[in-house]
């Protein structure tokens, strides 16, 4: 599934680059690393399946072992690729999926040294329960993760219209968000993998535990990545441009974007939780709400009433997240005082 999606998408890049109102000077820095990026698709899905086999298993650890390790090299093939070779998106792609191979191959050996799988023959064969089982909790998370890609994509697209320099400073801002957000990505499959543990023997105030000190946890590396920010935004992204445009606006949206790994740390929790339960059909609606009344609506109006400044384009993100993180904390409170969760 992977291979076709990622041929699919290879054959639909320049129609993106279309729809996403790409400016002429950046085009072929987008063929570039769309092409790139879509051949890395296989990596990404092994990387999950392996890190589910080691969290199905109760360990968690490795998982996030293996995340910090993709992140070192991500940091360094980025130096190497953008900073020292100039390969500008090129580069950019280049340490993404070069830091995802690394976390794969280093996660295959992991699991060969182990022993963890044994696999037979009748492992093959299709199991209908299982498989409808897998569909009723990860449907809802796929068309989740769509969306929220969707929303990205549309964030991008009202970048691409303001200007090439704006374009560039969002598209480095989302590689230091997303360094940032590997903790609540993480603290979210921790969460789940441990409380679905938890419940399985009935152990329910371990799975609340699990949620509260998972969340303290992001939460924490929030704040502290939030105030931080607050600093050193610009130094930040001049380690990916050289152009004081650039870095300025690029210092003014990660100033504002940057509080969204506060609420995101909540609402990431709450989505890990709920999924254990099974479920994860309320992780796809408080999403699917606030990405189309906060997320994408808020983006383009801070465009439209701000275009000299990014920073209330950045608040729309956090403000989606905050809006997530209520509706989970309103559907935990229904669903403990109605017993749901026990």
């Amino acid at each position: 599934m992977a291979i076709v999606l990622t041929g699919v998408l290879l054959l639909c890049i320049q129609p993106i680059i279309h729809v996403m109102l790409t400016p002429v000077e950046a085009i072929q820095e987008t063929k570039y690393y769309l092409t790139i990026c879509f051949l890395g698709i296989p990596f990404i899905v092994a990387y999950n399946v392996m890190g589910s086999i080691f969290r199905g298993l109760g360990d968690s650890k490795s998982p996030m072992y293996f995340v910090a390790i993709a992140c070192f090299f991500n940091i360094v093939l980025d130096y190497l690729f953008i900073g020292y070779f100039d390969l500008h998106a090129m580069g950019a792609a280049l340490g993404t999926v070069g830091a995802q191979v690394m976390s794969v191959i280093i996660a295959f050996i992991v699991i060969y040294k182990r022993k963890l799988i044994q696999i037979h023959k009748e492992d093959f064969k299709v199991k209908k329960s299982i498989i409808l089982d897998v569909i009723k909790i990860g449907f809802p998370i796929c068309i989740q993760d769509g969306f929220i890609q969707i929303s990205f994509i549309i964030i991008t697209i009202i970048a691409n219209s303001r200007g090439v320099d704006v374009a560039a400073a969002v598209g480095v801002v989302e590689k230091i968000i997303g360094f940032c957000f590997l903790v609540p990505s993480s603290m979210l499959s921790a969460i789940s993998a441990i409380c679905a543990q938890c419940i399985g023997t009935k152990q329910h105030q371990r799975a609340k535990d699990t949620l509260k000190y998972g969340i303290i946890i992001a939460l924490s590396f929030g704040i502290l990545f939030t105030i931080l920010c607050q600093f050193i935004s610009k130094p930040l992204v001049s380690l990916f441009s050289q152009e004081q445009i650039v870095i300025m606006y690029g210092g003014q949206y990660l100033r504002s974007y940057i509080f969204d790994c506060i609420f995101a740390a909540i609402s990431f929790g709450f989505s890990g939780y709920f999924t254990a339960y099974g479920y994860s059909i309320i992780s796809f609606i408080h999403n699917f709400i606030s990405i189309l009344t906060v997320r994408i609506p808020g983006a383009y109006l801070a465009s439209y009433l701000f275009p000299d400044n990014l920073f209330p384009m950045g608040l729309a993100s956090p403000a989606g997240s905050l809006l997530s993180a209520i509706i989970c904390i309103i559907v935990y409170q229904y669903m403990k005082k109605h017993h749901k969760l026990n």
